[in-house]
């Protein structure tokens, strides 16, 4: 159970951060400017490796199969797509509900943001449009974290 709350952060995250990110002033959907389908992949394949490996964080994947994991992944993959714009559908729950009860920490939450910062950088993802990210992801923490 533990593993699908960093899987839903993962998608969470991004779904905000890519929402937030476009406006009336780009003529070119997020998609797009983002690098298609496959740079949301590489990107979301990155922040799910960092996530798994994190000694605070790896124990919400503890005892997902390699099948689950990748089926969770394409789901984070297809909203991804689907909410910047792209050519995919997600058929997924909601930050809220996929969170309830998990008791995910302050730190927990902390450290995600860290990572997901890590993976930003790693793929040269501008000032600009990592803070908007950051500043869009800020906004699924109320439906996340529980505990203080």
């Amino acid at each position: 159970m533990h593993r699908k709350f960093t899987l839903a952060v993962l998608a969470a995250m991004f779904i905000v951060a890519f929402q937030g990110t476009g406006n009336a002033q780009t003529t070119e959907k997020l998609y797009k400017r983002l690098g298609g389908y496959d740079a949301i992949a590489a990107v979301t394949d990155d922040f799910i490796g960092r996530l798994a490996t994190d000694p605070q964080i790896q124990r919400f994947f503890v005892g997902a199969s390699s099948d689950s994991q990748k089926r969770i992944r394409q789901h984070v993959v297809d909203q991804l797509c689907e909410l910047s714009g792209g050519p995919c559908i997600y058929v997924g729950r909601t930050t809220k509900v996929a969170h309830a009860g998990l008791g995910i920490t302050e730190a927990d939450w902390q450290k995600s943001v860290t990572l997901l910062v890590a993976t930003l950088d790693k793929f040269k993802v501008p000032a600009k449009e990592k803070d908007e990210v950051l500043a869009a992801v800020s906004t699924l923490k109320k439906d996340i974290v529980e505990k203080p």
